[in-house]
């Protein structure tokens, strides 16, 4: 099978962050113009292959381009980590999709990012600054070797507080450790909006609960046709259901069953595995074969 080449969706840009979390800036000036915070797209490495969803990093209106940051765990994340070079093209990008994250009129806010929930926070933490609030950003990773967009989020925000798990970088700490710095330091913080890995958002909802501070958190479940229709990215907010894909990805981070939702995240994970390895046992034999690059 030949991949077909869509101009709209040609990669710019291409930014490797660590050996397994890479940027792609894709040319797509409509989405550019019409995406906000918040919001995420379904993208297609091939006419056949799987749809993913994933959320705008960043967006750049005047360059009409749209920032991916992707971590590579999966088999088509590695197969486009692989790939995705400079001048290829993605076959389907389709978006902005879900609700626009609500930039609320709160004066002093606390943007909490950890792995890679670090790329979607900016765009919210530069819309809060822009409509003219002091924002103080937390950002967690594992070691510094892993720490990407620092610099972008000291000129993006007021204050800056980086947390490695191992003190390589930054305070040594849990990201919940630097929550507690920032609200020890403010404690007049009016909304916390944190993105993450479901266990990371919990416990930042935990951290925030005693303080009955309005805590967001935007959630990333299975999903596949992104439109509500499949019912696969139902989320338990409060006693209601709610479909990521239509309703978020944003909720309120003190009602969702984040324990629902982490079950659900490992339903398909042999079903993954089994895909993982196919498309690796094709590499190898592509490979053996002479070629360097993948058929299809």
């Amino acid at each position: 099978m030949k991949a077909t080449a869509m101009s709209n969706f040609e990669i710019v840009a291409r930014e490797d962050f660590s050996n397994v979390t890479y940027l792609l800036e894709v040319r797509h000036p409509l989405m550019a113009k019409a995406a906000k915070p918040g919001q995420f797209v379904i993208v297609m490495l091939h006419e056949n292959g799987e749809r993913i969803p994933l959320t705008i990093a960043d967006f750049d209106r005047k360059q009409g381009t749209i920032t991916l940051v992707i971590q590579a765990v999966g088999k088509t994340t590695r197969q486009m980590q692989q790939e995705c070079q400079v001048g290829a093209s993605l076959f389907a990008m389709v978006g902005p999709m879900g609700t626009p994250s609500p930039i609320s009129h709160a004066k002093k806010v606390l943007c909490v990012g950890g792995g890679l929930g670090v790329a979607p926070i900016f765009p919210q933490a530069r819309a809060f600054k822009e409509s003219g609030a002091y924002v103080i950003a937390v950002l967690g990773f594992r070691n510094k070797d892993l720490v990407f967009w620092e610099d972008k989020f000291r000129a993006s925000c007021d204050e800056l507080i980086l947390c490695t798990n191992d003190g390589s970088a930054g305070m040594k700490g849990m990201i919940t450790d630097g929550i507690k710095v920032a609200l020890a330091q403010h404690p007049d913080i009016e909304e916390v909006v944190a993105i993450g890995p479901p266990v990371m958002m919990k416990a930042c909802a935990d951290a925030t609960r005693p303080y009955k501070i309005k805590t967001m958190v935007s959630v990333n479940p299975i999903m596949v046709d992104g439109t509500g229709m499949c019912g696969g990215c139902r989320v338990k907010v409060g006693d209601q259901v709610k479909f990521a894909c239509v309703d978020g990805p944003d909720f309120d981070g003190h009602l969702v069953d984040f324990d629902d939702l982490m079950l659900r995240l490992q339903r398909y994970t042999k079903d993954e595995k089994a895909a993982h390895e196919r498309w690796s046992d094709s590499c190898r034999m592509t490979t053996q074969g002479g070629s360097s690059t993948l058929a299809g």
